[in-house]
């Protein structure tokens, strides 16, 4: 549920032509409405852009709203890498960045998550930026990883951080809710960071690597 206030900031970014026809493939294409909220995608934009950041690494690409924000906040010689589990998603975000215009700095890896990290890992890639939003229950992994591939004073942030309430409530107790409360710790009280928690929409945790 989008309260007074999301609604009243949300108005402001109604207009984002490129964006609402992102939305309106992943509808037709029958995919997960659950593209991280236009105030959070503003955010990300503005993160990557103020902190200068040259190599972006996503988990989690649906149809390329998130990527889109991303690839925004690059300069020209700035890269994104995707990582996405389905490869019709990923060829859904691969027309979507490639109509925003940002065909050239984008990659696509397409399988496990885990995986694919553990390949970055491998080839010696570091990043400047994170931004964690697929399967609930590998945040804590997912963080991990990315506290592993940092470049010193990289940005991580992670969306759906309330799970619609769920990590709120103590009687909520599945894999998922356990995870994204392991992942919240983590991210607000690990010595190896200085994060914090942004209580609007589902709720986005933002720290940045020591």
């Amino acid at each position: 549920m989008v309260s007074p206030e999301e609604q009243y900031a949300d108005h402001f970014l109604e207009n984002d032509e490129l964006l609402n026809r992102v939305k309106e493939t992943i509808v037709a294409k029958g995919m997960p409405e659950i593209s991280i909220a236009p105030g959070f995608g503003r955010l990300l934009t503005l993160l990557v852009r103020s902190t200068k950041a040259k190599q972006v690494l996503e988990i989690g690409a649906l149809g390329g709203y998130s990527g889109i924000c991303l690839a925004r906040g690059l300069g020209p010689e700035g890269k994104l890498i995707s990582l996405e589990l389905k490869q019709e998603f990923a060829d859904v975000a691969s027309e979507n960045l490639k109509e925003a215009g940002f065909e050239s700095q984008v990659e696509y890896r397409v399988g496990l998550a885990l995986d694919s990290l553990e390949q970055l890992k491998q080839e010696g890639r570091t990043f400047d930026f994170f931004f964690i939003d697929a399967d609930k229950e590998n945040y804590p992994a997912y963080l991990e990883f990315a506290i592993e591939l940092a470049n010193p004073g990289a940005i991580i942030a992670g969306d759906n951080t309330f799970l619609r309430g769920r990590t709120l409530h103590p009687d909520k107790n599945g894999p998922s809710v356990q995870a994204i409360r392991r992942f919240n710790e983590m991210m607000a009280t690990d010595e190896r960071l200085i994060g914090t928690i942004l209580p609007a929409y589902d709720g986005l945790a933002v720290a940045m690597v020591k």
